[in-house]
């Protein structure tokens, strides 16, 4: 099996993918449940995600590049590309919702544990909302989240993978009717596997050394 060390280490932006090569569906599928069950505080999932695998739904996302040029092709070339968005707000009646799902899967065990849950996800939410004011942060936090557990997935399953911010998120909202539905994209992910003209594949991985980034006590 190989550990972790090596995934990370192994792991790297694609600066080209080659578009005649496809990402088999049930690694697809894999990266779904992996985004599924992406971590978030309190549990909140405050996040959408959009994947386009056909070169219509890729052409889409593509539209929000046009001053992001550069990106255009990483988008067009990748095999799957999927775009991380966040909800534009939380809702009581979502977060009951939550609550339901959490009871159907056999977290809460009676009303009053369901209550008592409750009672503390909207103690943070309205810390958020109402004494902090940075609740679209907090989520957007939350959505960033299941960006580092996607690309370090992508690298588990030998997946090349470009995490893109240079996009026109009101562009690309609009293209995928995003506001409608509450939400807002946060990131864009191109997925597939390097081209042969992705300098970065060949370049040594650069990081500080740990002993400038890490105290022990």
């Amino acid at each position: 099996m190989t550990d972790l060390t090596t995934i990370v280490k192994r792991r790297y932006t694609s600066k080209a993918l080659d578009p005649n090569q496809k990402i088999p569906q049930e690694k697809i599928d894999q990266l779904k449940t992996l985004l599924q069950f992406a971590p978030s505080s309190v549990n909140s999932q405050p996040w959408h995600f959009v994947i386009a695998a056909t070169a219509e739904g890729k052409a889409k996302v593509a539209e929000a590049t046009v001053n992001y040029a550069f990106n255009t092709p990483k988008i067009l070339n990748a095999s799957h590309v999927v775009v991380l968005c966040t909800r534009n707000y939380i809702t009581d009646e979502y977060l009951e919702h939550l609550a339901d799902q959490e009871q159907q899967d056999g977290r809460i065990p009676d009303e009053a544990a369901k209550q008592a849950l409750q009672n503390g996800r909207k103690f943070f939410v309205n810390m958020h909302r109402y004494e902090l004011k940075d609740l679209q942060h907090w989520m957007e936090k939350q959505t960033y989240l299941a960006l580092g557990t996607l690309l370090l997935g992508a690298s588990v399953l030998e997946i090349g993978a470009t995490p893109i911010e240079g996009f026109d998120a009101t562009t690309l909202n609009a293209v995928l009717g995003l506001r409608e539905q509450g939400l807002n994209a946060s990131v864009i992910v191109a997925l597939g596997y390097s081209d042969a003209t992705d300098f970065n594949a060949k370049l040594p991985k650069s990081r500080l050394p740990q002993h400038e980034i890490i105290n022990e006590i």
